[in-house]
């Protein structure tokens, strides 16, 4: 891992597994569009001939994320661990693979003290780095002092596709793709501890 007595000031969290809980059923929607099972779902979507297609595919998409939406619950040691860090004066985020819509319901029936939320409405979705970098620029932070912490293997690729550190939150099995990321957290209140840890480092550097 790059950097690793540098501190974490600011922590960008994913939504979908990692802040509020999700049932979208992936392979229902893939088989109700037509796309591969082994291919990426927005990636699909994108590359449809034509915008008519483009945007009846997006609509199913958008009936599955708006009904998922209704249904979310804020998920084990979430608010704990985000009020921690909060009183600690760390700047938090949330990038998710979301359209906005979704995630505005999301968060409303499961508030959190994040203001920031980047949508894949706002930029390009993960892998695609361009919503954390412009968290980076917002706050003026340097990548390689930010966490970004999700559950899937996007998040790991947006986060070093940024220069940022990755943190995989598997509270369950533990993906092949684990090895991946620079940490990963089994119960999330450990990231607190993470974050402490860091900071404790460069203090003692």
């Amino acid at each position: 891992m790059k950097a690793q007595v540098e501190a974490i000031q600011g922590v960008i969290f994913d939504l979908d597994g990692t802040l509020v809980s999700s049932e979208l059923d992936f392979s229902l929607i893939k088989a109700q569009i037509g796309c591969p099972c082994e291919q990426d779902l927005l990636d699909y979507i994108a590359q449809l001939p034509s915008p008519y297609m483009r945007e009846e595919a997006m609509n199913i998409v958008h009936q599955h994320e708006l009904q998922d939406a209704q249904f979310a619950t804020i998920l084990p040691g979430v608010t704990e661990a985000v009020n921690a860090l909060k009183v600690k004066n760390i700047p938090m985020a949330i990038v998710t693979r979301n359209f906005d819509k979704a995630a505005a319901i999301k968060l409303q029936n499961n508030p959190l003290p994040i203001e920031t939320v980047l949508t894949r409405s706002d930029a390009p979705a993960k892998p695609d780095p361009s919503a954390l970098n412009a968290i980076a620029t917002l706050w003026n932070i340097s990548a390689s002092n930010l966490l970004y912490v999700g559950d899937f293997l996007y998040d790991i690729q947006a986060a070093h596709n940024a220069n940022m550190r990755a943190c995989l939150y598997a509270p369950n099995m533990v993906p092949v793709y684990a090895d991946q990321a620079d940490y990963v957290l089994r119960d999330f209140i450990e990231l607190v501890t993470l974050v402490e840890s860091y900071s404790q480092k460069v203090e003692l550097c």
